[in-house]
């Protein structure tokens, strides 16, 4: 599992970020405080509360090609 901290600020975030993640064949969740979530779901991701940073858990060996994608969602 690989893990990184992403922020998604807008709607439109949130539709980049899910066209990307969809592609993955592996699991890949978002955790916020004690709640977890599949980032492949609509509406999880527009349950979360997008004024704060939210982890990433990428269920694989190798998530370069995705956070590729998902660059400019990934908090340094």
């Amino acid at each position: 599992m690989i893990k990184t901290t992403i922020r998604l600020n807008t709607t439109q975030d949130i539709r980049d970020f899910l066209s990307a993640v969809s592609k993955q064949d592996y699991n890949v969740e978002l955790v916020s405080g004690d709640s977890s979530i599949d980032a492949k779901s609509v509406m999880g991701l527009f349950s979360f509360d997008r004024s704060a940073p939210i982890e990433l858990c990428a269920h694989t060996q190798d998530a370069s090609e995705f956070f590729g994608l998902i660059g400019k969602f990934i908090v340094c």
